[in-house]
């Protein structure tokens, strides 16, 4: 259970007892915003959506995401921000000591599907995942065509959308599909046929949400450091 922390409002100079909020990490442990005790929290007067996100270390895998900022309402009608510990860099291999190199995995050539319609690009991406590695792919519920509710592919520990519309890829669209993976305890990735908008992208990089853009040959490509990352896990 999480411990509460002092916070003192800068307004009426009431103090209260706060506990911080705790979230389902990816790996399913459950990490808890690290809040400052001794720090003083920050008036809040003005909400903007990136301030509203802070980036945090998982104490238990070492996987660093973006969860709510946490905030406190006095009675008196005044709302502070609270601050967080600063994410830890992970610690680096001394330089005289090399990692080992990997060894290649075996794999197959990945064969794409040429796309022609809307379920032909949703086919591309699922069979795409597959290869990367995630073999319990499955589309929600019964219609082959892309959902509607933002989410065309789920999988263990991924959930993906795909966008096969002529129109890059929005905003709104990563946000979703951000949160349906915080919901689901997943990875969430993309994959577009006409691109992203420039500010869908730099969200994506923010929340470092692995995005793929695919041509008519039906052959995905990252686009960002995320979708290699992505992409090099599951090789391995």
């Amino acid at each position: 259970m999480a411990k509460s922390v002092p916070v003192h409002c800068p307004t009426c100079h009431r103090e209260h007892s706060f506990t911080p909020p705790t979230f389902p990490c990816a790996c399913g442990a459950p990490l808890t915003v690290p809040v400052l005790p001794e720090a003083e929290a920050e008036l809040l007067a003005h909400r903007t959506w990136r301030d509203s996100w802070v980036a945090v270390r998982c104490p238990s895998c070492d996987r660093q995401g973006q969860w709510p900022r946490p905030e406190f309402g006095c009675s008196c009608g005044t709302v502070v921000r609270l601050p967080v510990e600063p994410v830890r860099e992970p610690e680096q291999e001394p330089a005289d000591e090399p990692a080992p190199r990997r060894r290649a995995a075996s794999r197959a050539a990945f064969r794409p599907v040429a796309i022609r319609t809307e379920r032909d690009a949703v086919m591309a991406a699922e069979r795409y995942v597959r290869w990367l590695g995630f073999t319990d792919v499955r589309r929600p519920g019964t219609c082959p065509a892309p959902a509607a509710t933002g989410v065309d592919l789920r999988a263990t520990g991924l959930v993906a959308r795909v966008d096969p519309t002529t129109l890059p890829t929005t905003l709104r669209d990563i946000e979703c599909l951000w949160l349906h993976g915080l919901l689901d305890s997943a990875d969430a990735a993309c994959f577009s046929l006409a691109g992203y908008a420039p500010d869908a992208r730099c969200r994506a990089d923010d929340l470092r949400l692995p995005l793929f853009v695919m041509d008519l040959t039906g052959t995905p490509r990252a686009l960002n450091e995320w979708a290699d990352a992505l992409a090099g896990r599951a090789r391995g």
